[in-house]
């Protein structure tokens, strides 16, 4: 089995590889796809094959994809980013990534997006099955170009997709922690964020990747305790700003998402059940 892997000098795609690398057995083997060999060293020390290549061009992914099994599309321009990027990228890559992979006969396409995809919460945990309701303008397109993203792979007839939602990723290092204060400083203070360690981030996309018969379906992947916005403070070891008490936050359960789905079927346990208990681990 030859599993073809993007996104691979990313926070997520670093902390995956190695990780798909060390639970191979013999004759499975791992190809990643990077703008530059340089950027590649270090996962081809780890065992990895390198194709060098950009995201957007058709006739790299060709060449990427050509003999391998699986596909895991990691890639993603997140914040920041030009609108327009955001789209080539997440949206228009990704589509031409799943049809180059289905010329080429891949079995498994393992899409990861994100849980932002729900857009406004619901007053309860978000599963896969509610729409999309797009709502704040703090992502740019990142949201939408991820949501329709998933709508087009998941319609491509004859390859089988499926799709893991991530919450804000974390650990090891991640400078993700640190990150969310630029905006949990202006939150309230019991607003919530639903976060998953690096380690269970893999361990889900790994049971995507390998568990029969899930083509088409979704998983949301997180961890069991969203923490909030003096939670994030606290975890960062920095003092709680107190006009964080005296915020309303106008929608508590945006991106609080169930994992119930991915745990009845997939056998899905996080080994962080928590930001907390990851950080009494030293895994921060």
């Amino acid at each position: 089995m030859l599993t073809l892997v993007t996104g691979t000098t990313g926070q997520v795609g670093r902390r995956f590889v190695p990780r798909l690398l060390a639970q191979a057995r013999p004759g499975e083997r791992v190809r990643v796809l990077v703008r530059d060999a340089a950027r590649g060293e270090r996962l081809a020390e780890l065992g990895a094959e390198v194709a060098v290549g950009d995201l957007r061009d058709a006739e790299a992914l060709g060449k990427a994809v050509a003999g391998a099994d699986a596909v895991v599309n990691v890639a993603a321009s997140f914040r920041g980013v030009p609108d327009e990027e955001a789209w080539a990228v997440n949206r228009d890559a990704a589509v031409e990534l799943g049809r180059a992979a289905l010329a080429s006969g891949v079995r498994r396409f393992v899409q990861v997006s994100t849980g932002l995809v729900y857009g406004l919460g619901r007053g309860r945990p978000l599963t896969e099955e509610d729409e999309s309701r797009p709502g704040g303008a703090m992502w740019g397109a990142y949201t939408d170009s991820k949501a329709h993203a998933e709508r087009e792979l998941l319609a491509l007839e004859g390859l089988d997709v499926c799709v893991g939602r991530l919450p804000f990723v974390y650990g090891e290092g991640d400078p993700h922690l640190a990150q969310s204060l630029r905006w949990a400083a202006h939150w309230a203070a019991g607003q919530m964020l639903h976060m998953g360690h690096h380690a269970d981030v893999a361990q889900g996309l790994l049971r995507l990747l390998h568990a029969p018969g899930i083509g088409g379906r979704i998983y949301n992947i997180a961890d069991d305790a969203p923490v909030t916005a003096v939670d994030l403070h606290r975890l960062n070891g920095i003092e709680v700003p107190a006009e964080l008490y005296t915020r309303t936050d106008p929608d508590p359960w945006s991106a609080v998402v169930s994992t119930e789905r991915i745990r009845r079927e997939l056998g899905y346990r996080p080994l962080f059940p928590s930001a907390w208990a990851a950080r009494e681990a030293g895994a921060l």
